[in-house]
This record gives C-alpha cells, structure tokens and sequence, in this order.
C-alpha cells in the first residue's frame, strides 16, 4: 500500500521541524554552539507558540519529542507536563514577544566572539563581504548587571521575562517603538551573544558568519599590532590603523547580496549534517541515505 500524503498543515509543521533539528546540528558543527546555546522558531502554524529543543546539548536532537512548544506571552510550556526545558527560553520568548517578524532566534557562548563581549572600546563590526549584516556602526553590547535586583543571583543567564524583554530592546535605538529590529545580533557583556532572523535559514547564516567574522577581525587586530608597518607610514597610504572595516555601503550592499543567497549554504550545511555520523533527525528526507 502507498503511504499516504500528510494534511498541508501536517507538512509545514515537519518541515520546520526537521529543518530546526537540522539547525541545532549546523549550529553545533560549524562552533556556535557546543553543549550550551540553543536556537527557537516560532511556530509556523501558530505565531503565540515558539518551539525549542529541551534541556539537552543541541547535536543530541533528534526527533520532535525533543522539542518543547512554548507559550510567546510568558514562555510557559504549552504541555504543563513537559519535560525540562531551558531556563534562558525567555531570551527567544521575550524577542519573538517584541518582534512579530523574527521567526527564529540563537543564543550563543562562540568561543571567537567572546573577546568582544569582555573587550572595553573594541567593537566587533563587519569585516568582509560575508558579514554585511552586522553593520556599519559596530555590534551593540547589552549588559545584564545593571539590571540585577538586589538578592538577585548575579550568574549572567537570562532566565526571567524581564530580562529577555530588557535583551528584545536592545535590537532597536534607546525608546524606540519600531516594530522591527534593528539589529540583526546583539552581544552580550561576559556572557556571548543572540541572533534574530525572518526565518531559519537567515538566521543560521547569521549566526555561522558571526563568528567567522569575529575571528577574522581578531586575527586582522593582531596582524596590524604585529606588523612592520607604523600608524603614521599606514595613514599615509590612506589604509587606516588596525584594520578596516565595510563602509556603510559596502555593508548596504553585501547585505542585500548575502540575503538573496543563503539557500546556497544552507543546502550544504544540511547535506553535511546528515552525513555524519554523530547527528540524527528522525525527520530527514535523507534518513535512510547510505
């Protein structure tokens, strides 16, 4: 007998839930996440309810019974007998709460970026062509301490809705109502940083190429602390000290550039995951491929 076809709302839903598990593992081979870190979508049939994996590493994902269905409003489970889930779910519920256009959301501890999250007066910004969506001005830095209550465990994670909701504003300038984010990743002081994205496959882009960015620009500051070549000799042949940066076209540009092509890697990055050997989805086109 021939399978039969699912209801279209049955495929929508296990498409995006064979593309988040597929997600989890990307994001955990290519170093964004390792056993810590986590990544959300909001669910593509009902917009109140996110979904993410429960309290385990991310390369250990491998069916929808991993996952937990949340309530936007307050990230409660949906399920009140769930099992245990993240205690930072409200950073992915507090953004998909302020932000009815982000559909997915990462949180991360990658090792290349946290330099700039403990570093005083360096900014990470876009370096390359590949990183357009970090910006001209520099990647903003959000810092929790302030924000502690007194009696407060002072341990860095965001685990109430306060301060999510404190974490959502800074994607927009100081008091602004804007609907949209304005950032498209935010750093977070001693801690690590969050991505946004209209959907799975941007934001996971974002997320890869935040770090490779991040360790280019590293790699370029000790490359210009290293070299022969003084200030004075490298302003003169109009380079600039340290490194340089995308101008604000140049990063209007790649932007638009880098968007119109994402499907390209995520394709490869999906192909390599199921691969290996160390990742499973119960969900894969590609399952029983030899």
């Amino acid at each position: 007998m021939a399978p039969t076809t699912p209801p279209p709302d049955e495929q929508i839903l296990n498409s995006a839930l064979r593309d988040l598990i597929s997600a989890n593992h990307i994001l955990h081979h290519h170093g964004v996440v390792d056993a810590y870190g986590h990544i959300s979508i909001r669910h593509p049939l009902n917009p109140a309810v996110y979904l993410m994996c429960g309290y385990m590493a991310p390369a250990e994902v491998s069916s929808p019974a991993d996952l937990i269905h949340y309530h936007v409003h307050d990230s409660s489970p949906v399920d009140p007998a769930a099992k245990k889930g993240y205690s930072e779910r409200f950073i992915h519920g507090e953004i998909f709460k302020r932000f009815e256009s982000v559909n997915c959301v990462i949180h991360s501890h990658a090792e290349e970026v946290l330099p700039y999250v403990v570093s005083m007066g360096v900014k990470l910004k876009a370096v390359y062509h590949m990183s357009g969506f970090l910006g001209e001005k520099g990647v903003k830095v959000w810092d929790i301490d302030p924000l502690y209550k007194d009696g407060e465990q002072r341990d860095m994670l965001v685990n109430n809705g306060r301060l999510g909701a404190a974490l959502a504003e800074k994607f927009v300038s100081e008091g602004s109502d804007a609907k949209e984010p304005e950032e498209t990743v935010v750093l977070m002081r001693r801690h690590g940083f969050t991505v946004v994205g209209r959907d799975i496959v941007t934001a996971v882009y974002r997320g890869i190429y935040t770090r490779i960015n991040a360790e280019a620009q590293t790699k370029a500051l000790s490359v210009a602390r290293n070299s022969h070549i003084d200030d004075a000799e490298a302003e003169k042949e109009g380079m600039g000290v340290g490194f340089q940066a995308l101008t604000e076209e140049q990063v209007t540009g790649c932007k638009v550039m880098n968007e119109a092509f994402h499907d390209k890697p995520w394709r490869l990055w999906v192909r390599e995951v199921e691969r290996l050997p160390l990742y499973e989805n119960t969900l894969s086109e590609r399952k029983n491929f030899a």
